[in-house]
């Protein structure tokens, strides 16, 4: 992830939680958190675009963010 987001440093703005902490639980729960880690990509409104678990593939973030 550091990776990833030094790359789009600027367009994508990360956030990190620990879902042993009572707010990275409830925020895990509101959310539905199914497995950790856990990555959920979200427009500038708020919607959320995608979602996945486990790794990571930096070209399909790459490519989410190269989508209008």
């Amino acid at each position: 992830m550091d990776g990833i987001e030094q790359e789009h440093q600027g367009r994508l703005i990360v956030i990190r939680l620990d879902v042993q902490d009572p707010v990275g639980r409830e925020i895990g729960e509101r959310f539905r958190f199914r497995a950790t880690p856990t990555f959920i990509f979200f427009d500038a409104t708020g919607e959320e675009l995608w979602r996945t678990f486990g790794a990571v593939d930096p070209l399909e973030v790459g490519r989410s963010l190269a989508e209008p």
